[in-house]
């Protein structure tokens, strides 16, 4: 139960940056908007976000593979959602995260290119990491 609901916790956060969050830092001057950014993912990275990004993968790993090997417990569709969520945190862990420190590093200069660039490759990976956790969601919360 933790990982389906982890799941679909860690899927509406990241849609809300999707559908709220971006397009409002879209509307301020770059500076502000980096500002901001850098701002949230320093926060981001606290006990009550950490605890729901990674107890969700370590269940859904758990999951994963009980679903698969006991033949009681066998369930493709939690296989899938698991596998699902798994996606998106590594969507997470291998683009979104280091976009961001790219992002928090950056020089005083050039804030529009920067924040530009920073756009351009973050928003479509946080929509893929938001569609997979949702979806992952589906299949662990699937009565089988």
């Amino acid at each position: 139960m933790f990982a389906g609901t982890g799941s679909a916790a860690a899927g509406g956060f990241y849609l809300a940056f999707s559908a709220v969050v971006m397009p409002a830092l879209r509307r301020q001057p770059a500076k502000d908007a980096i500002t901001t950014m850098v701002s949230i993912n320093e926060k981001a990275v606290r006990p009550p976000f950490m605890i729901l990004f990674f107890g969700t993968a370590a269940a859904c790993a758990a999951v994963a593979v009980i679903a698969a090997t006991d033949a009681l417990t066998h369930s493709p569709f939690r296989v899938a959602g698991a596998a699902a969520y798994l996606a998106g945190w590594a969507s997470t862990v291998l683009v979104n995260v280091p976009l961001n420190n790219r992002l928090s590093r950056r020089g005083g200069g050039q804030p529009d290119r920067h924040w530009h660039s920073f756009q351009r490759s973050w928003i479509p990976a946080n929509h893929v990491r938001a569609a997979l956790s949702i979806a992952g969601a589906v299949g662990l919360l699937v009565p089988t």
